[in-house]
């Protein structure tokens, strides 16, 4: 295993669905995540990569789920990039308009997402630990290297631009080494921290379906994208199922779906949930 991570046990198989948690508020969420993910009766890996700000109380729920815990130091940036990307800089500079972004999230550990291509799997799907999977997904490990969905939850033009919250990637150390390289030069400033910078870097990503990673605002803002059948992620932008939040109540039936699965007693079937109003 490279510098920077320290897993608990070794890879079981050549393919893994891996997340991220930074935080107690996230661990929750991957609890949800590594749940809907069993119910899928995928037979690849859940593998957790989680910074020193997870306690053990925390990640005690994923191991019980099954997930393979990789500790993981932040990136070795240079101050000055850190000081660009510091929460209270970075929302300064570039503001979330759309949305609100809540207090535990810390935009430098998202560039965490990248030691993902340091593990020891051949292939992998990224899942942001705000998702959950409504079906099997398995097919997209085999996707090629990078395969994203377009970050649409306003309108039909943000199609020019992906969303990192569900991703394919080849693990290389390589690879790793370049975006190093690349994301840390002399006056880099990545507007949306991890999406920005993968844009970037793989400006031919592949499309995926937008049903591979739902938005949670396409429920008020597109609803006639949104079809329950054919979702296979739902993925919570912005606001937090776990959260109380001004948008609550518009997005309530998505909420009480999450809750379900975080507390692993009657999930109902997607496919009779209301469809948006």
């Amino acid at each position: 295993m490279s510098d920077g991570l320290r897993p608990d046990r070794p890879a079981g198989s050549a393919a893994a669905y891996v997340t991220l948690v930074t935080n107690a508020d996230f661990a929750l969420g991957a609890k949800a995540l590594l749940r809907s993910l069993t119910l899928t009766a995928t037979q690849a890996d859940l593998c957790v990569l989680h910074t020193g700000g997870v306690g053990a109380d925390a990640l005690a729920p994923l191991a019980d789920l099954g997930a393979r815990l990789v500790e993981t130091d932040l990136l070795p940036t240079s101050d000055a990039f850190n000081t660009a990307h510091a929460r209270d800089r970075l929302h300064g500079l570039a503001p979330f308009t759309k949305g609100e972004k809540p207090a535990f999230h810390t935009p430098l550990d998202n560039f965490c997402k990248l030691r993902l291509w340091q593990l020891d799997y051949d292939r992998v799907v990224f899942l942001d630990a705000d998702t959950l999977v409504l079906q099997n997904i398995d097919r997209l490990f085999e996707y090629p290297e990078f395969s994203a969905a377009p970050n649409v939850y306003e309108s039909l033009a943000d199609f020019h631009r992906l969303n990192s919250g569900v991703f394919t990637a080849r693990p290389s150390a390589a690879t790793f080494d370049a975006m190093l390289t690349r994301l840390d030069a002399p006056g880099a400033f990545w507007r949306r921290t991890d999406q920005t910078f993968l844009q970037d870097y793989f400006p031919n990503w592949h499309g995926l379906p937008v049903f591979d990673n739902m938005l949670q605002y396409v429920w008020f803002n597109l609803p006639e994208l949104w079809n329950w059948p054919d979702i296979r992620v739902l993925h919570f932008q912005y606001e937090k199922p776990w959260q109380d939040h001004a948008k609550a109540d518009l997005v309530r039936p998505l909420i009480d779906l999450w809750r379900a699965f975080e507390a692993g007693t009657d999930i109902p079937n997607p496919a009779s949930l209301p469809k948006p109003a």
